[in-house]
């Protein structure tokens, strides 16, 4: 599939909840950024997880961005609706690195505990108290268990992947190390997250990635399942620093942040560019306030920053 000669970003949110001013900055900064170069700007509803996502957030969110003269272009993707296209990504491409598996949370728990155990009694054992509770041992690999009825993971390479953030610099990752296998569709068919965002990426020829820095650790696994899945990957990364509380908090939903309120539009665009250490605006309607923050965007001030502290 040949490269789009024109830039393509895209605003990914999931509607398990109402844009706060931690989403808002991520949607402000990569649609400034990318129209700045430019580019198209697309809007996917990343809703596969049915048990948190709700379609009255899903539509608010359009609200919101609406008022705020956010405008997208194309059509929305809206992820529960391509299961099929997931599922055949599976059994087709992905599928000889994809293996069923019957572990549990309370088994994997077990089988670490009795690990550790066993590191503890080891006193010369360079590895006690070093136990990677994130990758997963591999206790299904070769059980030939079928894949409709279990969860399926996938083999993440296991040697170093690096990219160029165009915010935080050089990145060196192993996924195999980091993530180990992940799971990539559940045992009651729901995908995860990060096999259903490589592959829309990948689909939507997404160039230009801007998100928050939180999800910075599963891009390596994202670079690899985009190669395995035969799609062009992604030119230009960049991960935002997280919005935090003056105590050093994410704002997150999870943190029970505040929702936006868009009562007054062109005042919660200023609030979200100055977050964003982005030159001063002039109040005005907010499609000029926009074309203006454009004109101006600049990823110096964010560059090598983890994180942007509320007053």
């Amino acid at each position: 599939m040949p490269k789009p000669i024109q830039p393509i970003g895209r605003f990914a949110p999931s509607p398990t909840g109402e844009l706060h001013l931690g989403s808002l900055t991520t949607a402000l900064a990569s649609y400034c950024h990318i129209k700045s170069l430019g580019g198209k700007w697309l809007l996917r509803i990343e809703d596969t997880d049915t048990e948190r996502c709700d379609r009255q957030f899903s539509e608010q969110i359009l609200i919101d961005l609406e008022v705020l003269g956010l405008h997208w272009d194309s059509d929305i993707i809206y992820q529960s609706e391509r299961l099929d296209i997931y599922n055949d990504y599976l059994s087709s491409y992905l599928e000889p690195l994809i293996y069923a598996c019957q572990c549990s949370r309370k088994s994997l728990a077990q089988y670490w505990s009795k690990k550790a155990v066993l590191a503890n009694s080891q006193s010369d054992n360079p590895n006690k108290n070093k136990l990677n509770r994130q990758r997963y041992p591999r206790c299904c690999i070769d059980a030939h268990l079928d894949k409709d009825t279990h969860k399926q993971r996938i083999q993440l390479p296991n040697h170093t992947i690096g990219f160029m953030d165009g915010i935080q610099g050089m990145q060196w990752s192993n996924p195999q190390h980091t993530l180990g296998d992940m799971v990539v569709r559940r045992q009651d068919g729901m995908i995860n997250y990060i096999l259903a965002a490589s592959i829309d990426d990948g689909l939507q020829q997404v160039t230009h990635i801007m998100r928050g820095l939180d999800i910075l650790p599963m891009t390596t696994a994202q670079i690899s399942v985009m190669s395995a899945a035969n799609l062009s990957t992604v030119d230009y990364w960049y991960h935002l620093p997280l919005i935090c509380h003056a105590d050093g908090q994410k704002l997150s939903k999870q943190n029970l942040a505040q929702p936006i309120d868009t009562r007054d539009p062109s005042k919660l665009i200023a609030k979200a560019l100055r977050l964003l250490q982005q030159p001063p605006i002039a109040l005005d309607t907010p499609e000029r306030m926009l074309l203006q923050a454009v004109a101006q965007w600049d990823n110096a001030p964010l560059k090598n920053k983890h994180a942007l502290n509320l007053p």
